[in-house]
């Protein structure tokens, strides 16, 4: 028989970065940063290649580079918030730290790289100096660095999420798991979200009543239903005491 004891929820104080109508900010936030800022990116090395461009798009670059930082902020505080929920990766949350900080310091660069030329239509390079050279090219190497962030955090973001959620392959452990006396072709019957249990290192959990109150919404929980979801649960809690200890609350035992 399945027993349990009641879950005590992952409770953190709500702030502007952490729910909007009950839903997290972060999955709201992130993929404007993630398409944003690369784009924005690639504009002002177009308009960097084509100086003609500059005096009509730069403005337009700028309004880009801005929002697309904005938007790496606010992803950043909101996935910390989120964390404080449901357990913190602990690669995505490094590489996430780092892209607000060069994202807005492409921003103030491209600034001032592009202010002096916002009446320069009609010039060639003749009419560029030195000095908006060097910064042309400082602002180039860092719009490759918010390119080459962005794509670590969003596929470090992505591996967190998804990573162990999409086999379809039956847990292949051959007798009991752990001390439960539970098997794996027990678990693998027990995989709708109606009754959904989950085998997590040596230990097997009943998540059902948890598909509904997990803070992070109910794919993430679904996704465990019936298979080994052991690495997807380290993915995500990144070895935090907490989660650790309400999955402990559904634990499967099977009575002598």
């Amino acid at each position: 028989m399945s027993t349990h004891v009641p879950l005590i929820g992952l409770i953190a104080s709500e702030g502007p970065f952490d729910l909007i109508s009950g839903i997290p900010v972060h999955p709201l936030v992130v993929h404007a940063a993630v398409v944003l800022l690369p784009l924005a990116a690639l504009a002002l090395i177009a308009v960097f290649l084509a100086p003609r461009w500059r005096s009509t798009f730069g403005w337009l670059v700028l309004a880009g580079l801005f929002v697309g930082a904005g938007a790496a902020f606010v992803a950043k505080e909101s996935g910390e918030a989120l964390a404080a929920r449901v357990g913190l990766p602990q690669e995505h949350a490094s590489w996430g730290d780092r892209l607000p900080i060069v994202a807005i310091l492409l921003l103030v660069v491209a600034a001032i790289w592009l202010w002096p030329q916002r009446g320069s239509q009609g010039r060639g390079p003749a009419s560029t100096s030195t000095m908006t050279t060097v910064l042309g090219i400082i602002a180039i190497v860092l719009a490759v660095a918010v390119i080459g962030l962005t794509i670590l955090v969003g596929h470090s973001g992505a591996e967190a999420v998804w990573q162990g959620r999409l086999s379809t392959s039956a847990p292949t452990r051959p007798g009991p798991i752990g001390t439960t006396g539970v098997t794996a072709e027990q678990v693998r019957v027990h995989d709708t979200a109606a009754d959904c249990w989950a085998i997590v290192g040596t230990g097997v959990y009943d998540l059902t009543t948890w598909i509904s109150e997990h803070p992070g919404g109910s794919e993430p929980i679904e996704g465990m239903c019936g298979v080994d979801a052991t690495a997807a649960f380290d993915a995500e809690h990144g070895g935090r005491d907490l989660p650790t200890t309400v999955l402990q609350g559904y634990a499967v035992t099977v009575s002598p």
